[in-house]
């Protein structure tokens, strides 16, 4: 698994089932760093979501789908629902996003986190 990969996810319901985040099985991108990723038992993903409305949040990213990355459908990338997960709640990898919207991740990142 490296940075860039398109992952499917198994993403918890919060116990009271309350909050904005996203949750069940979905596409997700992996952001964090390889140098050192594998001494972990997380790894940093950002969820996508096949809502496109989606994209009135700010700090999300459309993703249209192609053979290399693996999406079968329309999806917004949201940045801004950056989290760890553990390793186990990945199921497989479906693709890898284009360099050139990699690097849409990156600029998104930076201003999310204020970088």
């Amino acid at each position: 698994m490296k940075r860039g990969d398109i992952v499917l996810v198994k993403l918890p319901q919060p116990v009271d089932e309350s909050g904005h985040e996203q949750v069940g099985i979905r596409p997700a991108l992996v952001v964090q760093n390889d140098a050192g990723g594998e001494s972990f038992s997380v790894v940093m993903i950002v969820p996508f979501t096949s809502n496109l409305k989606a994209q009135r949040f700010q700090h999300t990213i459309l993703i249209e789908p192609s053979k290399k990355n693996g999406l079968s459908v329309s999806s917004v990338l949201l940045v801004f629902q950056l989290r760890a997960i553990d390793k186990q709640r990945i199921t497989k990898k479906i693709g890898r996003l284009e360099d050139e919207l990699m690097e849409k991740v990156n600029q998104e990142m930076k201003k999310l986190l204020g970088l």
